[in-house]
C-alpha cells in the first residue's frame, strides 16, 4: 500500500521549544520522520511493492535565510514556500530502507573528503619524505629529524586555529551572499597568519638552538647541529606556510578543496625531487632536504593565493583587525587550540623521552611516528565533514537530532573501517619493507618493537576524530578542552612512569595507545548521554557568536 502524507507546519515560533512529551532520540535511529507537531492528511492509493512518505514542510521560518529581494510578494499575502522531503523505503521492512539510507549517506561523505584527504596528507607526506631520503645516507642526521621536524611540523599544527576561524567566517559571510565581509575576514585573517609567521621565523632564528637543546638533553647533544641546520632553513618558510593556512581554509570555505589540492600536490612533487637531487645527488644531506621542503611550502602558499585570486578575492590584501575582531577569532578558535596543544604536548613527549633512549631508538622512533602523522591526518576529513554539516542539523532552524545521529553513524563506520586499513597497510609496509626508510639493522629491529601499539593507536584514530569533530560542531567547546587536557595530564603521567621503569620505546607507545584510547571513550560516552549534544533540546548553552560556525 502507498500512503501519503502531508505534515503542514504551524508558525515558526515553535521550531525551539523544548517537546517534553517526546521520547529521548536514540543515536543510530531507525526512522527519519520529522517529530515536529503536525496537522495530517493520509490519502490511500493502491497497492504497491515500494511504500512511499512524502513530508510536506510549510515553514515561513525559510525567511530567516533568504534575502528580502528573494521572497515572492506572495509571501506577503499569506502563501508561504514549500519544501518537499521523499523517504523511499525499499521492501517491506525497514531495516533494509536504514541500511540504504546510511551507505548512500556514506558513499556521499566519502566523495566530499576525498579531496581535501589530500590537503591533510601533503603536510606529513614532506617530511615523511625527507625521513626516507635522509634515512638512506646517516642514522645520526635521521635521529636528528625527530626533535627537528617536531619543532617544524607539530608546532605548525598549533596555529591551526587560524585555519578553523577562516573557514568558519568565510562560510558565514558566504552564506549572507556578502562578498565584501569575505574579503574582510580574509585580509584580517591574512594579517593575523603573516604576524603569527613572522614570530615564529624570529623564534626559530634567535631560540631554535636553545629550544632543540633542552629539548633533546645532554645524551642526544651530538644530535642538535644538524636539527639546528634543518630548523633554522625550515624557519624561514614560516611565513609562508601560515599564509597558506589562511588562504587554503578560505577555499575550503567556499567549498573548493580541488584549488588546495593542486597547490599541495605541486609543493610535494617538488619536495620529491628537492631530496633526491639535493641529498642523493649533490649530497647536501639533511640541508638538502630542509631547502627542498622550504621551497615546496613557499611555492604551495604562493598557487594557493593565486587560488583565491581567480575566485574573485585579492589575498594580498591585509588589513590590521579591530580587537573585537580578534577576540571573535580566538573565541572560536579556542577549543581548537587547547586541543592541538594538547596533542602536539603529549607527542613531543614521546620524542623527548625516546631521545634519551640512545640513536637507535630515537632513529626508530622518528620512522614510527613520522609514519603515523602520515595516516593519522587521513581521518582529519572526517571531522571536517562533522564541522561542516553538523551544526545545521543540532542547532540550525532545521534541527534534526535524528539526522545527525545517522550522519555520526556514518562517519563512525567510516572511520573504523578507514582505521583498520590504514593500521594493516602502514604496518605490513612497516614490518616487511623496512628499508625504504633505513638499512641499518639496529634500526629496524626497534622498529619491530612497536608494531603492536602502532597498530593498536592508530586503528581507534580515525573514529575518534569523527566524534571529536562532532563536538566541536555541537560547540560542546568547554568539555572537548577539558577531556583533551585530562588526558595530557593523565597519559604524561603514564609515560614517565613507564619511562622510569626502563620499559623503552615500546613502552611509550603503550603510553599513546592509552592516549587515544581515552580520548574515543570520553567523547563516544558524552555523545550519548542524555546531556550531549545530540540528545538535548536544551539550546541555551549555544550563544549567539557560536551560531556564526553553522
Amino acid at each position: 500500500m502507498q500512503s501519503r502524507i502531508l505534515i503542514a507546519r504551524p508558525p515558526c515560533t515553535h521550531l525551539f521549544q523544548n517537546h517534553t512529551h517526546q521520547r529521548p532520540l536514540s543515536l543510530f535511529p531507525r526512522f527519519k520522520i520529522s517529530l515536529f507537531p503536525s496537522n495530517l492528511l493520509i490519502t490511500s492509493a493502491p497497492k504497491a511493492r515500494r511504500n512511499c512518505i512524502k513530508t510536506a514542510c510549510i515553514s515561513p521560518a525559510r525567511e530567516l535565510f533568504e534575502k528580502d529581494s528573494e521572497i515572492s510578494d506572495e509571501s506577503d499575502s499569506g502563501t508561504v514556500s514549500v519544501s518537499e522531503q521523499v523517504l523511499e523505503v525499499e521492501g517491506d521492512g525497514a531495516g533494509s530502507g536504514d541500511r540504504q539510507t546510511i551507505w548512500h549517506q556514506m558513499k556521499e561523505i566519502v566523495k566530499f573528503t576525498g579531496p581535501a584527504t589530500g590537503l591533510w596528507i601533503c603536510g606529513p607526506l614532506m617530511s615523511l619524505i625527507d625521513t626516507a631520503v635522509i634515512g638512506q645516507g646517516s642514522s645520526i642526521e635521521l635521529a636528528a629529524l625527530g626533535p627537528a621536524t617536531v619543532m617544524c611540523d607539530s608546532l605548525s599544527y598549533v596555529f591551526m586555529f587560524l585555519s578553523i576561524a577562516t573557514s568558519n567566517m568565510v562560510a558565514t559571510s558566504l552564506a549572507k551572499k556578502d562578498k565584501n565581509e569575505v574579503q574582510h575576514h580574509i585580509s584580517n585573517l591574512l594579517f593575523v597568519g603573516l604576524t603569527c609567521g613572522c614570530l615564529m621565523l624570529l623564534f626559530t632564528k634567535f631560540f631554535g638552538s636553545w629550544a632543540l637543546t633542552a629539548f633533546t638533553g645532554p645524551k642526544s647533544a651530538h644530535v642538535i647541529p644538524a636539527a639546528n641546520t634543518y630548523v633554522q632553513i625550515r624557519g624561514l618558510a614560516w611565513p609562508a606556510v601560515l599564509i597558506g593556512w589562511v588562504t587554503q581554509s578560505a577555499s575550503l570555505g567556499m567549498k573548493d578543496s580541488w584549488g588546495p589540492l593542486k597547490a599541495l600536490a605541486v609543493a610535494s612533487a617538488v619536495n620529491a625531487v628537492g631530496d633526491i637531487v639535493l641529498c642523493s645527488f649533490l649530497g647536501y644531506g639533511i640541508a638538502g632536504a630542509a631547502w627542498a621542503t622550504a621551497a615546496s611550502q613557499v611555492i604551495a602558499g604562493y598557487m594557493m593565493i593565486e587560488s583565491l585570486n581567480k575566485k574573485g578575492y585579492d589575498a594580498f590584501a591585509i588589513s590590521v583587525p579591530s580587537l573585537e575582531e580578534l577576540r571573535t577569532v580566538f573565541g572560536l578558535a579556542a577549543p581548537v587550540f587547547v586541543t592541538m596543544i594538547s596533542k602536539v604536548a603529549f607527542f613531543s613527549l614521546i620524542t623527548y623521552l625516546a631521545t634519551s633512549m640512545g640513536t637507535y631508538s630515537m632513529a626508530a622512533h622518528q620512522v614510527m611516528v613520522q609514519t603515523f602523522f602520515m595516516c593519522t591526518v587521513w581521518g582529519e576529513p572526517l571531522s571536517q565533514t562533522a564541522q561542516s554539516f553538523m551544526p545545521e542539523l543540532i542547532y540550525g532552524v532545521r534541527r534534526n537530532l535524528e539526522k545527525a545521529q545517522m550522519l555520526l553513524k556514518s562517519l563512525v563506520i567510516i572511520g573504523a573501517i578507514l582505521g583498520l586499513l590504514l593500521g594493516i597497510v602502514s604496518t605490513s609496509v612497516l614490518l616487511w619493507f623496512p628499508k625504504i626508510f633505513t638499512h641499518d639493522q639496529s634500526v629496524i629491529q626497534e622498529m619491530h618493537k612497536v608494531m603492536i601499539p602502532f597498530f593498536l593507536a592508530l586503528a581507534v584514530t580515525p573514529p575518534t576524530l569523527s566524534l571529536e569533530g562532532t563536538l566541536l560542531a555541537g560547540r560542546d567547546l568547554k568539555f572537548i578542552s577539558l577531556s583533551m587536557s585530562g588526558c595530557l595530564c593523565v597519559g604524561a603521567l603514564l609515560l614517565l612512569l613507564i619511562s622510569s621503569r626502563g620499559y623503552g620505546l615500546s613502552g611509550c607507545w603503550f603510553g599513546l595507545v592509552g592516549f587515544q584510547w581515552a580520548r574515543f571513550f570520553l567523547s563516544l560516552q558524552r555523545l550519548l548521554s542524555s546531556n550531549g549534544v545530540l540528545h538535548s533540546d536544551d539550546l541555551s548553552q549555544v550563544k549567539l557568536e557560536k551560531l556564526r560556525a553553522a
